[in-house]
């Protein structure tokens, strides 16, 4: 997935650990990823954790998409700073699936991320 994601890449997103139902993405943040207040912007934790959480639903073989998702900024993020994403929840309701995502910095969560998907009957090819 990740080579068919150009955002992701884009972002330099590293993938660290993978298995059903579970990922672990990180990324540094970068200069241009900085907001108006020398923070890393909003979005980009957001598109860390949204990446974690696509990948993990989609590990269970069948194409899913995202239905809704909120996330909550706890700590604000530097420039330099490597932050990581694991969905460390997996909750499946026949097509519906429940993913809790949380971003930290080091051992310390900066953001929690809630996201719900749709599982299609699509399957994944390898």
């Amino acid at each position: 997935m990740l080579r068919q994601d150009a955002y992701s890449s884009w972002l330099g997103i590293e993938i660290i650990a993978s298995k059903i139902g579970c990922v672990k993405v990180g990324m540094t943040i970068r200069k241009e990823m900085l907001n108006s207040m020398s923070k890393a912007h909003g979005g980009i934790s957001y598109s860390l954790a949204d990446t974690a959480f696509g990948f993990s639903a989609n590990t269970h073989g069948k194409y899913a998409v995202s239905i809704e998702t909120s996330i909550n900024h706890i700590e604000a993020i530097e420039e330099g700073d490597y932050i990581t994403a694991e969905a460390v929840t997996d909750v499946t309701k026949t097509k519906i699936g429940f993913t809790i995502v949380e971003v930290k910095r080091g051992a310390q969560i900066v953001a929690l991320f809630k996201g719900v998907v749709y599982r299609t009957n699509k399957n994944w090819e390898e």
